[in-house]
């Protein structure tokens, strides 16, 4: 573990125990199913990025870029 997560964790904590303390409404979900399904998406979100950026781009070609030429076009 390295020790940026840990400290991201300690400081969740600290602002979750600080909200609950001074009766701030925390700005993440109350209960344990809804913390839950925050951390499925971002895992989901995360897996598909890993997935996608180690494929390669089979339809690049197809794309016109900044400037919308194809490479049809271009020829």
């Amino acid at each position: 573990m390295s020790w940026k997560f840990c400290v991201g964790l300690l400081l969740g904590l600290a602002i979750g125990l600080g909200c609950r303390w001074l009766g701030i409404p925390v700005p993440a979900p109350p209960v344990l199913v809804g913390a839950s399904l925050v951390v499925a998406m971002t895992s989901g979100y995360l897996l598909a990025d890993h997935f996608i950026a180690t494929r390669p781009a089979h339809h690049r070609h197809d794309c016109g870029g900044p400037s919308g030429d194809t490479k049809e076009t271009r020829t």
